[in-house]
């Protein structure tokens, strides 16, 4: 009687660490399955890199899936973030996920980093919004994410940017006359005769080795880019690629030149910046709260608009 009752016992516990060792298993299954959208399509870091890197082939126009034609251009996010944005300095990502949420005066409210890859989406890959649960904003976020991650761990003297000294505004306007020469001199040998940019293969659906800077493959005009002091800044940093070396007016009239071309049309441009007092002095597109004209808002001199504005403080 004791053996009976010691064996059922026995089967009791060992039926209990079973159950246990169920629940436990499961748990740990879930917790390192990998992540996934409604479409089944994994959230990772490395696919996250890819979307940045090969932007064009993996959600451009031309994909063989309709559903996946997400960008509106065969740009790639690393013709602007070079290196994929692992490159410290103008345009790195290794910073980018530390400064959000932040207030985006574009927008009128606080936006997290999926708004701001949203907001580069729209604009500089002219393309659409993707949806919050996607597996591709997803893995994007978590590859920014893991770029702050790894500037973290980096030395003082690798995160120093390989730079010329940071452009300085002139006080003048821009010349685009002028940046055209610079241009036809400095810039056409990569981005091309009219600005249509050097395709990695003969299949545009490989993207570009150099990006265009104008026309229908380019960034739109509600991409910060269209902006004369945001386009002199990574000008004066990082062109010519491998040879940064132009002057602070050379790179001011050049992005002047590239900035009067034309370019594909955001639609609803007058909805930006609700409060106009957040308006950039560059920004391109109206409407104003100030009395200058719009070709002083895009080319300048700047300085009489700063002024006005400190004047409503």
């Amino acid at each position: 009687m004791n053996n009976q009752r010691g064996s059922l016992m026995m089967a009791v516990l060992a039926s209990g660490v079973l159950g246990i060792g169920i629940v436990i298993g499961s748990i740990w299954l879930f917790q390192g399955a990998p992540e996934q959208d409604d479409k089944g399509t994994e959230v990772s870091v490395e696919y996250g890199r890819a979307l940045i890197r090969e932007t064009s082939v993996l959600m451009g126009p031309s994909h063989e899936d309709p559903a996946m034609r997400l960008s509106g251009s065969n740009l790639d996010c690393s013709s602007c973030h070079l290196d994929s944005g692992t490159k410290p300095g103008t345009l790195s990502l290794l910073t980018a996920s530390s400064r959000y949420p932040r207030f985006s005066g574009r927008d009128g409210v606080e936006g997290d980093l999926l708004d701001r890859i949203n907001g580069c989406m729209e604009r500089s890959m002219n393309g659409q919004k993707l949806s919050r649960n996607s597996a591709e904003l997803r893995s994007m976020a978590a590859y920014v994410e893991s770029l702050g991650n790894q500037y973290a761990a980096m030395g003082e003297t690798r995160r120093e940017a390989n730079e010329p000294e940071a452009f300085t505004e002139p006080p003048r306007a821009a010349n685009p006359a002028a940046g055209l020469l610079v241009y036809e001199e400095r810039c056409q040998v990569c981005h091309g005769d009219n600005g249509q940019g050097l395709q990695a293969t003969l299949d545009i659906r490989e993207g570009y080795l150099f990006p265009p800077l104008w026309g229908p493959d380019s960034f739109n005009d509600g991409a910060g880019m269209h902006r004369v002091l945001t386009a002199a800044n990574f000008i004066k940093a990082r062109m010519p690629l491998g040879q940064p070396d132009l002057t602070d007016d050379e790179a001011f009239d050049v992005a002047a030149y590239i900035n009067s071309t034309e370019r594909p049309h955001m639609a609803n441009l007058e909805v930006d910046y609700p409060d106009r007092k957040n308006k950039p002095v560059d920004g391109p597109y109206g409407p104003y709260i100030d009395p200058f004209p719009i070709e002083q808002h895009r080319i300048g001199p700047f300085g009489p608009i700063r002024e006005f504005y400190r004047t409503l403080e």
